[in-house]
């Protein structure tokens, strides 16, 4: 049997893949096992930050792998503990806990958000507002806080707890928290999976502020938006806000599982021996591969990133076949006037990888996609579109 064959017949049939099989990658080119190379334009949905096989990531993580590759969090880790350090740094944030996804991080977002408000407040202040069209991870506990009915389905009792506002009305965010006795207020910036939709600025603002007030939390999701993906090394920083706890995943770890849920300062004491963990959570070589990664996020790479984003919006507004396009920095959603998945099959034909977000194209490109590169690819994209 070939490579489809083998997983079709013995790997759970959870994903509607591509009849594709890719073997090798470099950059931003994909080679599949009959040696035919794309542009990659997907990342591994966010994943692959500085593209394929990047050589810097990759020395990194081969050169702990010949150290250690895990002990257990019973024990101290160099990289754990440097990588908790760049992001407390880089975000004002205080203490870290590290997964291994986005799920778990914002599994452990929920658990701390909750945690904090038992202990300073008593029962019955447990519930979380999230808001309509998100999406925060497949457990059972973040497919309830998915503000979106569609995933509500078939694996019920779903926890309870969890209630969803509207996302353009700060008020009905505010009206929840009060009927509810909230303890948080989770959101990302930009509703990626919901269909790419960034926040409105006032929106945040008001939220944020009733928040802080109310001494009701304040959880970003940046699983997604994190890590360079939206032009800032966190999607948050463009809103003027303080979050109380951030989770992230995908980009940070270059490819490898890691997920990161960094505390605030109400939160620095939170979390106690034995109240979370991870047993591959801070992994050293996921943890030393993410360094590399957060290194090299800086203000030259972020410009470039906006700089490419521009270019990328630029070329397709307006453009035939384009309705419109929507999101931040290299998180771009196309509404167009043919269906995605027909755009994503003439692209995939074409040697372009795309992905979707509900009735949108996807565009997720590494952020140091070579600008030849992704002229070629935007190129052919319109051409699809077109047709």
């Amino acid at each position: 049997m070939n490579i489809q064959e083998l997983d079709n017949t013995y790997v759970a049939h959870t994903y509607a893949r591509f009849p594709v099989s890719f073997v090798s990658g470099h950059g931003s080119i994909l080679t599949d096992e009959n040696g035919k190379d794309y542009i990659d334009l997907g990342t591994g949905i966010a994943v692959n930050t500085f593209g394929l096989s990047d050589p810097d990531w990759k020395a990194a993580v081969v050169a702990q792998l010949g150290k250690l590759q895990h002990t257990s969090n019973l024990y101290y880790t160099e990289p754990c503990a440097r990588l908790a350090q760049m992001l407390c740094e880089r975000t004002g944030m205080k203490k870290v806990f590290f997964s291994n996804s986005g799920a778990e991080a914002n599994e452990c977002a929920i658990k701390a958000a909750r945690l904090y408000s038992f202990e300073k407040y008593g029962e019955g202040r447990s519930t979380v507002v999230t808001l309509k069209n998100s999406f925060h991870g497949r457990t059972l506990a973040t497919l309830s806080a998915t503000g979106q009915d569609v995933f509500h389905t078939k694996f019920g009792p779903f926890p309870e707890g969890f209630v969803y506002a509207d996302p353009t009305d700060a008020s009905d965010v505010i009206r929840l928290v009060k009927e509810t006795g909230a303890c948080a207020v989770m959101m990302e910036m930009v509703q990626g999976e919901g269909g790419v939709y960034p926040l409105d600025k006032a929106f945040v603002a008001e939220v944020a502020a009733y928040a802080k007030e109310n001494d009701v939390l304040l959880v970003i999701d940046e699983v997604q938006t994190g890590n360079g993906r939206t032009g800032s090394l966190y999607a948050y920083q463009q809103y003027g806000i303080t979050p109380d706890i951030v989770s992230t995943a995908k980009g940070i770890g270059g490819g490898l599982p890691l997920g990161a849920t960094m505390l605030g300062e109400k939160l620095t004491d939170v979390y106690t021996p034995g109240t979370h963990g991870s047993t591959f959570g801070g992994n050293p070589v996921a943890c030393a591969g993410a360094i590399s990664i957060l290194s090299r996020i800086d203000d030259a790479l972020l410009a470039s990133v906006r700089e490419r984003s521009e270019y990328i919006v630029n070329a397709l507004t307006g453009a035939k076949g384009v309705k419109s396009v929507s999101g931040m920095g290299l998180m771009l959603g196309i509404l167009t006037e043919k269906p995605a998945k027909d755009v994503i099959a003439g692209c995939m034909a074409r040697g372009v990888v795309v992905l979707s977000a509900k009735d949108k194209v996807r565009l997720l490109p590494a952020l140091n996609i070579p600008m030849d590169e992704l002229k070629k690819a935007i190129a052919i994209l319109k051409e699809v579109i077109a047709e």
